[in-house]
């Protein structure tokens, strides 16, 4: 079996098993149903153009899908592998994410545990965010538990990380010897550093020259970004240095 459509009924069977965590009824359908596991969930919209289905999904991604948290989601992945799932499989179509990436972007730490016991790849490419990494997602939709928790595990962190992290002495080495950073790059760490609400590494960025009203991701600067990470010290400090906000400049 290659694919699965998802009105097709043994498709709704095994998407309902991994999301309500029904793990005997996962068991069971991956038994009587032999290349289940490597099956993929298929978009019904037919792309003309490329003369293909388009996107799809393998069931790993389908436990580590938006919003995540699945009940017995570690379990579930464990049985898919276990099956023969490929923990590095790319899903199909605008991005080439693997389940890893989706994990992150769900802040789903037990699965993200999961899958790197099982080989997957910390520093596969591929994410929404750029082509990156798992981390960036993590970091960009703000999925601070997952981001904390790839770090630990050995994920290569970049200046815009450590500033939305908050790890200040990480930060600093970037700014020893003669290869400092440029000055669009410490911008965008002290934009992140305010997304993630972490006022001291604001400040030191600050201090190193970042424009504090640069209109950043989501055409918010760095006083609209850290309003919506509810990073209220952070708002009064960057209100009293000056910042405003998207609207304010207009």
């Amino acid at each position: 079996m290659d694919f699965i459509f998802e009105d097709d009924m043994l498709a709704v069977a095994v998407v309902k098993a991994i999301h309500t965590g029904d793990v005997l009824s996962l068991e069971r359908l991956l038994a009587e149903n032999p290349g289940l596991v490597t099956a993929r969930i298929v978009r019904r919209d037919y792309d003309e153009k490329c003369n293909s289905f388009g996107m799809s999904r393998t069931l790993l991604h389908i436990v580590t899908d938006w919003p995540g948290h699945f009940p017995n989601g570690a379990k579930i992945v464990g049985v898919l592998l276990n099956a023969g799932a490929e923990v590095n499989a790319r899903f199909t179509g605008p991005h080439t994410e693997t389940p890893l990436h989706w994990a992150a972007s769900s802040d789903d730490v037990e699965v993200i545990d999961a899958l790197l016991e099982a080989g997957a790849d910390i520093e596969a490419p591929g994410a929404v965010i750029a082509g990156g990494t798992p981390l960036d997602d993590a970091v960009a939709f703000g999925q601070w538990n997952a981001a904390r928790r790839l770090v630990e595990c050995g994920a290569k962190t970049k200046l815009w990380h450590a500033a939305a992290l908050g790890l200040l002495n990480h930060v600093k080495e970037y700014f020893k010897g003669s290869a400092i950073p440029n000055p669009n790059e410490i911008t965008e760490a002290f934009w992140c550093a305010c997304h993630g609400g972490q006022k001291t590494t604001a400040e030191y960025l600050l201090e190193h020259d970042a424009d504090i009203n640069w209109i950043g991701y989501d055409k918010l600067t760095p006083l609209d970004t850290a309003h919506r990470s509810n990073a209220y010290e952070l708002v009064e400090w960057l209100r009293s240095r000056g910042a405003n906000t998207a609207a304010d400049l207009e």
